[in-house]
Parts: C-alpha cells; structure tokens; sequence
C-alpha cells in the first residue's frame, strides 16, 4: 500500500471520502502537538514552523508544477553540515531520475523552498537484494539563495537504539491523493527484532518516508520497512533504528 513505483505511484486503496480520519477538536490537536495527546487518531497536520521540518518528495520536473506530484515523505534531520534528509530506500532508490524536497509544503505551494536533491545513500543490503531491514535511507539537498535547509527550517535529531514503544511518537506524512500533511500520535510496538509498527488510520501511499518523532523531538523511526511500510492503510512499520542506521548517517555526514 506505501511502496511506489518510482515517481509514478502504482493503485492502491485512496481514502474514504474527504475524509476518513477522526475528527479532533483544536485542543485535541494541542495535545498531540505536544506528544501524548489523543493516541491512534489520524488528523490534517497544523501548519507551524516546527511542522515545516516535515516535507514531500517530487521529481524534479515537477518543480514549477507541484500539485499532485508528490509520491513519498522525507524530513530534515540535524547534520553538520545542515543539508540533511532521511526517507525511505524505496522512495530514492531503482532511479536516477532527479528529485527535489519541499519542507512545509501544501495546497501546491512551497512556503519555505524547493531543494534539489543532490547525494543519496541507501544501505548495501538494500541496493542488492532490498532488504526490508534496511529500508532507510538519507539524501542531501543544495543550498539555497545562500542558505542551508536546516539554517532555514531547522532539523529534527535522528537517534538509535532507542526502546520500541518507550514513548509515543508522532507519524506525519504525505498521502499522495492529498494536498495536505497528514499527523498522528501513538506508541509503536515491537513487530519483530528489527521491524516495528504503529497503528494509525488512513496512512495511504506517498507516505512512506514519514518520520516517527518523538517528544523530545528525535527521529526514531521512518515509515518504510516490511511491506514497504505496510499493506494496510491502518498498519505502518519502520525499520527498527539501530548500528546499521546509525553507520548510514555517519556515512552521510562524513
């Protein structure tokens, strides 16, 4: 249901109506911001500047035209150099094609920029025989008007080893049949030794590559892993972070 087919995104089952997701009052929407909030409920994400770390995936001949372009999620995540994304392999990998990142973006504009996408790096075991294990992966993207894409939307810390399931996290993503974010707050479980999920409704293809983030506002998981990220629209995975994740990080920020 996540995986796609390189930019062109194959059928899989859109969202009930409008809308399926549960509706949450604004102080509802408060709470889960703020990380415990109301767990298992699926809502349109709210446009703050924290919330602009998360973006859509497009290619790049898409860039001057971007409603309904985009097929997966990345986000920004803190490097030395500030020019850091993490995705999943699936979403970068099979292609060459070029791609470009839009932080914040909905509603076919880019409030904060459109960054081309220059350097991907995809673990070896997914480049030769796609392990689902090593569905993660991390690009860098060219400054922009003289500026880095963290110096301008700031970037989340992508951690590992941490517990499956230790706190809630919040999932934000793109489904590719809306031109808005998506979020939902929850506590992942253990799906295997190196595979979790969560369970968060509505969470439909172009959203592979969502970061899980924590509430101390560290990346600990991104939706990708068995299955592509899932089959269902209620189930998502993510590879379980640990030493190969963090060597795939010191090789991009190296």
């Amino acid at each position: 249901m996540k995986r796609i087919s390189r930019i062109s995104v194959t059928s899989r089952p859109a969202l009930l109506g409008a809308v399926v997701m549960l509706a949450l009052t604004s102080a509802s929407v408060a709470a889960a911001d703020d990380g415990p909030g109301p767990l298992g409920v699926t809502a349109d994400a709210v446009a703050t500047a924290r919330a602009a770390r998360v973006g859509a995936l497009f290619g790049a001949d898409r860039a001057n035209s971007l409603a309904g372009g985009h097929f997966c999620t990345a986000s920004v995540v803190h490097s030395p150099r500030g020019d850091l994304i993490v995705t999943a392999a699936h979403c970068v990998s099979g292609s060459d094609a070029d791609l470009v990142f839009v932080p914040g973006y909905r509603d076919g504009q880019a409030p904060y920029g459109v960054w081309k996408v220059t350097r991907r790096f995809l673990p070896d075991s997914w480049a030769t025989d796609q392990d689902e294990d090593s569905d993660l992966a991390f690009a860098t993207v060219a400054d922009l008007r003289g500026r880095t894409i963290e110096q301008v939307v700031g970037g989340n810390r992508f951690v590992t080893g941490t517990s499956t399931g230790a706190t809630a996290v919040t999932v934000t993503g793109y489904p590719d049949s809306r031109e808005v974010p998506i979020r939902c707050t929850n506590k992942p479980r253990r799906q295997s030794a190196t595979q979790q999920r969560i369970y968060c409704p509505a969470f439909t293809g172009g959203t592979s590559g969502s970061p899980w983030i924590n509430g101390d506002h560290q990346v600990v998981g991104v939706l990708g892993g068995h299955e592509e990220g899932g089959s269902t629209d209620d189930v998502s995975y993510s590879v379980v972070l640990r030493a190969q994740a963090g060597e795939l990080y010191r090789d991009a920020t190296s």
